[in-house]
Parts: C-alpha cells; sequence; structure tokens
C-alpha cells in the first residue's frame, strides 16, 4: 500500500487543534496550533543542524498540505 507524505487530522477531545501527521522519514505529527511537534520515531542518522534543516522545510511542506487541503474542501 502507498502512503501519502501528509494526513490531516483533527479530534474532539481537541477542538481547536488541527494536527498534521507526516508519514515519511522521520515521522512525526505537528500541531498547526501552536507549531508543536511530537516525533514518532528517532532520527538518528541526522545530526542536529541536519535535523533543523529538515524539520524547517517539513514544517512549511505541512502548512502548504493544510492550505491545499482547506482550499480543496472550500471549492
Amino acid at each position: 500500500m502507498e502512503l501519502p507524505k501528509f494526513l490531516l487530522g483533527d479530534n474532539t477531545d481537541f477542538p481547536d487543534d488541527i494536527f498534521i501527521i507526516h508519514l515519511d522519514y522521520p515521522r512525526f505529527i505537528i500541531n498547526l496550533k501552536d507549531d508543536e511537534v511530537e516525533f514518532l520515531e528517532e532520527a538518528e542518522d541526522l545530526d542536529e543542524a541536519e535535523l533543523n534543516a529538515e524539520m524547517e522545510s517539513l514544517i512549511e511542506k505541512a502548512n502548504e498540505f493544510y492550505d491545499r487541503e482547506v482550499n480543496r474542501y472550500e471549492e
């Protein structure tokens, strides 16, 4: 099965939160309400500088994914 890179998630226990789940390496969940990131696995092959640069790019892509999905729902 081929999985998408990002998934959009919500939960009625957290009504003000919007979650983006990143399914490629490194796997993580970001809460767009406050940009808090929870890693689902350790990024063992990246040093801290590489991980920070990679995460900055992935968070930007997660926000672009969210904007795209919201625009599609509105159409």
